[in-house]
């Protein structure tokens, strides 16, 4: 059934009187408003009087929420996305880099991209056996054995950058510039041992290449 509209009307009729003493004129005039407006929707077929259905609000209260709850994440931007601009413009400023614009020569499969992967896991190799003294042995601390300690970050990891790596990568070496110097101040005042800060500048080596490179995500 279509929906049923009743309207009253109300006539009133009004003059008006000067009300100062002026020429004396009067106007009369009739105006109607709509005093009341009802709406019925949904008579039911056997005449009997149903209840008016009611216009719920909720809707547009629910809509809202919907609004807001679209919104609010992108209010806040992710950490990760910040600390990788922040690793990445820190990295590109202290690590060593080209010293050109030309593009890089070292891309896998060249000789150059085969030379700076052996010098960089050589040096980290020869940087453990300074830092467990292995080499030039001695019962005090010398200059072989901290450059033993530091050669992950001195030789390894410029090594590695100085390649045409993927993006994962580079972004793990770039994370890895930043953690090893923490590690190597840091260590000293709980254990003052080379060997020991070397170790944990490899463990953090392989741990963050396996989060940036995936290697213990499962494939399907």
């Amino acid at each position: 059934m279509y929906p049923s509209v009743s309207i009253a009307h109300s006539k009133y009729h009004f003059s008006t009187f000067p009300a100062m003493p002026f020429p004396s004129k009067s106007y009369h005039g009739t105006f109607t408003f709509h005093s009341q407006i009802r709406f019925q929707a949904g008579a039911s077929p056997s005449g009997s009087d149903a209840p008016p259905a009611t216009i719920e609000e909720p809707v547009k209260e629910r809509e809202s929420t919907s609004e807001v709850d679209a919104v609010r994440p992108s209010a806040a931007p992710p950490v990760d996305k910040d600390l990788k601009k922040i690793v990445q413009k820190t990295a590109a400023t202290f690590a060593p880099r080209a010293s050109t614009k030309s593009k890089n020569p070292a891309v896998p499969g060249t000789a150059l991209y085969t030379v700076f992967e052996v010098q960089g896991y050589a040096s980290m190799l020869l940087g453990g056996a300074l830092s467990f003294n292995l080499i030039f042995p001695s019962n005090e601390p010398d200059i072989w054995r901290l450059m033993g300690m530091w050669s992950i970050w001195m030789f390894t990891i410029p090594s590695l950058r100085a390649r045409d790596c993927s993006k994962n990568e580079k972004e793990a070496l770039n994370y890895l510039f930043l953690i090893i110097p923490l590690l190597n101040v840091m260590i000293p005042f709980v254990w003052k041992s080379f060997s020991v800060v070397w170790s944990a500048d490899t463990i953090a080596f392989f741990v963050m290449y396996a989060w940036k490179l995936g290697w213990l995500q499962k494939t399907d």
